[in-house]
């Protein structure tokens, strides 16, 4: 933690924020398997929120924070927590600028997602869960990582011989219908919550 820091408030609040921008701040974060469908689902709600409901959104996904910000993290446990814990804060401060904030990580474990549920503070925050079955995620392997996980190439890879912790109440849960249902899903809950317009 560190010491001798003082935060600096702005002057410009929230509801002038909304009043540029037409909407409020949210994080929206997106946890399931790896190939459970989350950067898919992620830039599709991006896409609807852009031309249909004129807002503002940025998908912070896992494997892209890792190039830059997270560049210096491994995969074990943790690792994997001061992953989730940067992006929580990133995102946070994201959606102090009213931007709704959508990430795309594997988040495997409850305790960091409930922790990034704490640094979102009064910010919206939907925790939405993509239900991919395993068998389903092992049949896509869109990067080949489980056959590499199967064979032993890859160690500590979530599902395999790291474990998931599936949301016990995620504030909703996807991936039985198509993207865009999806996608339209976490609109409606946005709305519903006052981040957007209906």
């Amino acid at each position: 933690m560190s010491t001798n820091i003082t935060w600096h408030g702005g002057e410009i609040g929230p509801n002038e924020r909304r009043s540029v921008v037409g909407h409020g701040g949210a994080i929206v974060w997106l946890t399931g398997l790896s190939g459970s469908g989350k950067s898919t689902i992620a830039r599709a709600l991006e896409s609807l929120l852009v031309h249909e409901s004129k807002a503002l959104p940025y998908v912070l996904d896992g494997d892209n924070v890792r190039h830059g910000l997270n560049g210096d993290l491994g995969f074990g446990e943790r690792d994997r927590s001061e992953n989730i814990r940067r992006v929580g804060e990133v995102a946070k401060l994201m959606a102090d600028a009213n931007l709704i904030v959508i990430t795309a990580l594997i988040s495997p474990f409850r305790a960091d997602r409930e922790r990034v549920r704490t640094i979102a503070g009064t910010h919206p925050f939907l925790e939405v869960h993509v239900a991919t079955s395993l068998e389903e995620c092992e049949r896509r392997d869109p990067k080949g990582l489980y056959v590499k996980a199967r064979a032993g190439q890859i160690r500590d890879f979530t599902g395999i011989d790291s474990p998931y912790e599936a949301p016990e109440a995620p504030e909703l849960r996807v991936g039985e219908g198509s993207v865009e249902v999806s996608a339209r899903a976490i609109v409606e809950a946005l709305k519903t919550r006052g981040v957007l317009s209906r």
